[in-house]
């Protein structure tokens, strides 16, 4: 259920439902979606479908991963620094870090932070960058950013997001309470900041504090 045919019929099944980006749809084909999630889960690696990871916490549905990657490359002319709001598995990662120069990524969990060090070492991805945060902190330290990405939805868009966005950055960032979400897509120019609303959506809660 992890073989090469299996991960085929997602990428087809990714391109049926829009997907367009070649480079991502590339990656996502050839990195093993199995090692980010419990080996009782591993034959479901490759469902397009969100997984649980423990803590509370989801492994994202493929599409979804290739939804915000795609959206968050198409606007931004620099891809040398992308924050990740939300390590998690380390799936949405590492997929950024073959596209981009460089990730920073946060986690407020520190169990999730440390299994997704560890796989990031087994498949030699050395341009990751992590941070045990609060998520909606960000990470103002290697700020600016050319895009920023967040997998877990806040009622309200964190303002210490938005300035950290380079000019003409872009943030992409589901947001809503439990009942409602939605994508959204945050472009900066100069001051002023425009949003466009996309998909409907479903995401953990961005959550305070660290554990």
């Amino acid at each position: 259920m992890t073989s090469q045919r299996t991960r085929d019929r997602l990428i087809t099944r990714l391109k049926e439902q829009g997907i367009q980006n070649a480079d991502v749809l590339n990656v996502m084909r050839e990195l093993p979606r199995h090692l980010f999630v419990d080996e009782a889960l591993a034959s479901r690696a490759y469902e397009d479908t969100a997984l649980p990871i423990g803590h509370g916490q989801t492994i994202s549905q493929p599409f979804i991963v290739a939804r915000m990657t795609e959206v968050l490359l198409a606007g931004i002319p620099s891809k040398q620094k992308i924050l990740e709001v939300g390590t998690g598995s380390g799936y949405q990662t590492s997929v950024l870090s073959r596209l981009v120069d460089r990730v920073f990524s946060v986690e407020r969990i520190s169990p999730l932070q440390n299994q997704a060090r560890e796989r990031f070492y087994q498949l030699k991805l050395n341009n990751i960058k992590l941070k045990h945060s609060d998520g909606s902190w960000g990470w103002e330290d290697n700020a600016p950013y050319d895009g920023i990405i967040v997998t877990c939805a806040p009622e309200e868009v964190p303002e210490s997001l938005l300035l950290q966005l380079a000019p003409n950055g872009r943030l992409v960032i589901p947001v809503g309470g439990s009942h409602k979400q939605s994508l959204r897509v945050i472009d900066r120019n100069g001051n002023s900041f425009e949003q466009q609303e996309l998909d409907a959506v479903s995401f953990v809660p961005l959550l305070s504090g660290q554990i």
